[in-house]
C-alpha cells in the first residue's frame, strides 16, 4: 500500500492548453533517474491517483512532474486547475526499472520518447550520472505538433553541457517543423531517415535502445528492431538490446 505524503505546489507552468509542468516541494525519498512516483488527490471522498515520471535531477529538491490534461479525466483536468500554494499527494517512494543500472554497456544509448514520456530521459540526464560508458547518447523527443516541444530549450542546454556527446533530434507528426523530422520513430527508423539525420547508426553490436512513451510506439519500434536490426528486450537474465517501458 503507498505511502503518500503532502506535496506543495510552489510553480505550475501551462505550455500548452493540453500540457503542463507541475513543481512540488514534498518530504519524499531520494529516488533513481528514471523512476516514477504517483500524484493523488481526494476527489469527492475517493482517492484517484496516477503515474508521473520525475523530471528533475534526484539532486534537485523541487519535483517537477509533466502531464497531459485528459479532459475527460478523473484527475488530471484537476492537476491542471492546481495554483501554487495549493496541496497534492505525492508517494513517498517512486518505483520502476527504467533507470541506468538495468541497461548495459554500449557505444551509443538511443533515448527514443513520445510526448510527456521525455520526463525521465531528462531526469537522467540532469543529474548525469554513469553516462560516461557511452561514447554516444542519442535523445529523441517526438510529438504531434511543434509547440509541444516544452523542453526543447533544456534540451539544448544539455546538448552544451556534453559538450558533443549527446545529440538532440525531434520529431513533429503532423505539421512541419524546422529542425525536425516529420512522421513516427518506427517509420524513421526503418528509412533510415533517424539515423542519416543524427549521423550514427543503430546495430545490435554498437546500440542500446531506450524506449518510454505511446505504448503503440513501444510495440511497433519493438517489433521493428526485431525483425530488420535483429535486436531484442534486455533482460536480466537474458542481456539485450532494447529497454524499454509504457507510459500508461
Amino acid at each position: 500500500m503507498a505511502n503518500w505524503v503532502s506535496g506543495k505546489v510552489i510553480q505550475v507552468h501551462h505550455w500548452t492548453e493540453a500540457l503542463m509542468s507541475l513543481i512540488v516541494q514534498a518530504p519524499v525519498d531520494k529516488f533513481t533517474a528514471g523512476q516514477f512516483a504517483k500524484l493523488a488527490l481526494d476527489i469527492e471522498g475517493e482517492r484517484v491517483q496516477r503515474a508521473y515520471s520525475y523530471v528533475n535531477s534526484p539532486e534537485d529538491p523541487n519535483l517537477e512532474f509533466y502531464l497531459v490534461t485528459v479532459p475527460e479525466g478523473k484527475l488530471s483536468p484537476n492537476l491542471s486547475a492546481l495554483t501554487i500554494g495549493d496541496e497534492v499527494l505525492v508517494t513517498q517512494q517512486a518505483s520502476g526499472f527504467f533507470v541506468l543500472e538495468e541497461v548495459p554497456d554500449a557505444t551509443t544509448l538511443w533515448m527514443l520518447s513520445t510526448g510527456t514520456a521525455i520526463g525521465p530521459f531528462l531526469s537522467i540526464l540532469q543529474l548525469g550520472e554513469d553516462l560516461e560508458r557511452f561514447e554516444n547518447i542519442v535523445l529523441v523527443h517526438a510529438v504531434r505538433y511543434a509547440n509541444d516541444l516544452s523542453y526543447l530549450p533544456l534540451m539544448e542546454k544539455l546538448v552544451e553541457r556534453y559538450q558533443g556527446k549527446l545529440r538532440i533530434q525531434t520529431i513533429v507528426s503532423r505539421e512541419n517543423h524546422i529542425g525536425s523530422l516529420t512522421g513516427r520513430i518506427p517509420a524513421l527508423i526503418e528509412n533510415g531517415a533517424l539515423e542519416k539525420i543524427v549521423g550514427l547508426t543503430i546495430t545490435p553490436k554498437e546500440s542500446h535502445i531506450m524506449l518510454c512513451g505511446n505504448p503503440q510506439m513501444v510495440r511497433d519500434t519493438q517489433q521493428l528492431l526485431k525483425e530488420q536490426r535483429e535486436m531484442r528486450k534486455h533482460l536480466r537474465r537474458k542481456p539485450g538490446h532494447i529497454t524499454s517501458e509504457q507510459y500508461w
